[in-house]
């Protein structure tokens, strides 16, 4: 079943389905390595690719097409599931790593309280919250919190960069209050 569909209307036949289900689990096992999981993915690609049918192209090859849209739903869950562990992995007691030499900005950190820095960060967007405790509280330079979340290190710097001016912000609104 390799050849071309000219008629939409034959993408989901059961032959065809049950043709391509089976060469796509042997993909999608080979990704998850799982076979629940291999399962899942298969059949979320076919949710996807029902509901994306007046997409499909007559005359291209539906297995190539159905193997991207499994591809693509593979790398995004695993992106999404990866980025979901990182965030977990910050404790709600997340306490700012002790400085060594104080910058300018330490010493006037030096005059809020940690309390103040916990609560102010834990009210930081997820991304910018994640980026920020990995920089500023692990020590983690960009190339490996760019590793960990699975972003670019400019997405990194941005992140981190926003992530401190909407810090310095909160910080600012606590000492005000």
């Amino acid at each position: 079943m390799t050849e071309a569909i000219a008629n939409p209307a034959l993408l989901w036949t059961d032959d065809a389905i049950r043709d391509h289900a089976a060469r796509l689990y042997r993909s999608a096992f080979g990704m998850t390595r799982n076979a629940a999981d291999a399962e899942d993915l298969v059949q979320e690609t076919f949710a996807r690719a029902l509901a994306a049918s007046d997409r499909f192209q007559p005359g291209t090859n539906l297995g190539a097409w159905l193997y991207r849209i499994m591809f693509h739903t593979f790398v995004s869950d695993y992106r999404k599931r990866r980025h979901e562990l990182m965030l977990s992995a910050i404790p709600a007691d997340c306490e700012p790593r002790p400085a060594g030499g104080r910058s300018t900005e330490e010493y006037a950190l030096g005059r809020v309280t940690e309390a103040e820095i916990v609560a102010a960060i834990r009210t930081l967007p997820p991304a910018y919250r994640l980026t920020v405790y990995l920089a500023d509280v692990k020590g983690l330079g960009y190339r490996q919190i760019a590793d960990l979340t699975g972003v670019s290190v400019g997405t990194v710097k941005s992140s981190l960069h926003r992530g401190r001016g909407q810090l310095r912000a909160r910080l600012g609104e606590f000492r005000a209050a």
